[in-house]
């Protein structure tokens, strides 16, 4: 499952999370968007099915390569069973 990400986030406002792990309140997804880019980081939805929905600042491109990694890792030491 992909999340959304800054133009693709279509809400009129959404709960914003800084890239910190604290809260920044509820802004209209335009503030939201603008607020991350002044600090040269991505809007991603994390909790689309909340009201409003949350939105962490973050740097999307960075968090997929280490999920990614992990997931590799994960694969490396599992055991498989015949």
């Amino acid at each position: 499952m992909d999340q959304r990400v800054n133009e693709e986030i279509r809400v009129r406002e959404v709960r914003v999370i800084s890239p910190e792990g604290e809260q920044l309140g509820i802004h209209p997804t335009y503030e939201a968007l603008g607020l991350a880019r002044e600090r040269g980081l991505d809007l991603v939805e994390v909790a689309p099915q909340a009201r409003p929905p949350v939105c962490k600042i973050m740097d999307y491109n960075k968090w997929k390569y280490d999920q990614a990694k992990r997931l590799k890792e994960a694969r490396k030491k599992q055991k498989v069973q015949d």
